[in-house]
């Protein structure tokens, strides 16, 4: 790489518009389907619409915990996806518009939002001055503001980097990321709280906000691993992405697969030792009827398959075999949040077309944004004062 590097020679491929066209047009069936939805099933939109909205939230969450880490730790990993993570972190936006809806229908989502509930229940009424929902709707908007701010700025800093080549190592994101990852800690977790413990309200996991941070972390990778197999072979990215990258990109998704199932596994163990009657209904729940099975597919799919096959290293480095692991993670992250919420609603397993339309139609709409965000900008930070050095190895391009 000895020529000078310019943002042109790093435009994104043009297979990214064709993704976005589509993905918009899956969006836009799904949002008809959901508009339709609302009124041939009213209770069922809202609980359909609640699951999607958690899962594509936390997704975006993933990518500006992630790209703050990257800024904190630097290396070459972090380097050859961060316009991923940024376009990604940049979704909170669209998030924070499509979470809307939910200020019409909470009451059909969550028991503390119906005041008969709370009039003949005390331990609602307990919980009253937090559960409510101008303070729920009052903090919802507040995490959207602290998120989309802080994807926001670094997004800006690097867009002024990409303008001027040769700059010095600009410490802003750095002074940004650290205490970022402390507040951004503390957001989601909150935000786990409030979205999807809330659910049952009379339930209570003090490690239910680690388990939130762990999943949209763990859910962000599989995502940006399975781009950068889009990419990797096209140009700009074909010689620059190397297998050494999706080995680390593997290892991270190993570490995030083993810390996810530490996390839930020591929130069943501890819950179901201590045996107290106001904690285990909510297990109890999730093993009959059904969803005992969807329970086991988690354990078998979500941890004992990706974690037995992450372990190779040939894989890590084989960007198609990588990205297979990384769909199939991905999908149990999808069908994770799916069992964390919808038992509160269902007894047993039901699968309602209101379901497909959301995740189809919020995942549409968000992957058509993602793609217009990445098309917006190069796709490789080449003035990153250590964009050179960590290339150094890769060639020529």
């Amino acid at each position: 790489m000895s020529e000078p590097l310019t943002a042109h020679a790093f435009e994104v491929p043009a297979s990214v518009d064709r993704t976005r066209r589509r993905a918009l047009v899956v969006g836009l069936a799904g949002v008809a389907g959901l508009a339709a939805g609302l009124f041939l099933d009213t209770p069922q939109f809202y609980r359909s619409y609640l699951v999607a909205f958690i899962f594509w939230s936390n997704l975006a969450l993933g990518c500006l915990g992630l790209l703050m880490v990257q800024h904190l730790s630097g290396g070459a990993w972090g380097l050859v996806i961060r316009r991923l993570l940024e376009a990604g972190a940049k979704c909170l936006l669209l998030m924070g518009v499509l979470f809307l809806p939910l200020l019409f229908g909470l009451p059909h989502v969550y028991e503390w939002a119906q005041p008969e509930a709370v009039a003949h229940d005390a331990i609602l009424q307990h919980k009253q001055p937090f559960l409510n929902a101008p303070f729920w709707i009052g903090r919802t908007i507040f995490y959207f503001a602290v998120w989309a701010g802080m994807a926001l700025l670094l997004s800006k800093w690097s867009s002024e980097q990409d303008a001027a080549p040769g700059r010095p190592y600009d410490r802003r994101f750095g002074r940004l990321s650290g205490p970022g990852l402390v507040i951004f800690g503390l957001t989601v977790s909150l935000a786990g709280v409030d979205w999807m413990m809330s659910v049952d309200p009379h339930w209570f996991s003090t490690i239910y906000g680690f388990i939130m941070i762990g999943g949209s972390g763990l859910a962000a990778l599989c995502f940006i691993v399975i781009w950068l197999t889009r990419l990797a072979p096209q140009a700009p990215m074909a010689g620059i992405v190397q297998p050494k990258h999706f080995h680390d990109l593997g290892k991270l998704i190993l570490a995030f697969v083993m810390l996810y199932a530490y996390f839930t596994f020591s929130q069943f163990l501890i819950i179901w030792s201590a045996n107290l009657p106001e904690e285990i209904p909510w297990y109890i729940r999730r093993l009959s009827n059904g969803w005992q099975y969807v329970m086991l597919a988690l354990t078998l799919l979500h941890f004992a398959l990706p974690f037995a096959l992450l372990l190779s290293a040939d894989l890590k480095q084989n960007a198609r075999l990588l990205s297979v692991v990384a769909l199939l993670v991905f999908v149990m992250r999808m069908l994770d949040v799916i069992f964390q919420v919808a038992p509160q609603f269902h007894e047993g397993i039901t699968v309602h077309w209101l379901d497909i339309a959301a995740l189809a139609g919020v995942g549409g709409l968000f992957v058509a944004f993602f793609a217009w965000n990445l098309k917006a900008r190069p796709v490789l930070p080449v003035n990153d004062p250590y964009f050179r050095e960590a290339f150094a190895d890769h060639g020529s391009h």
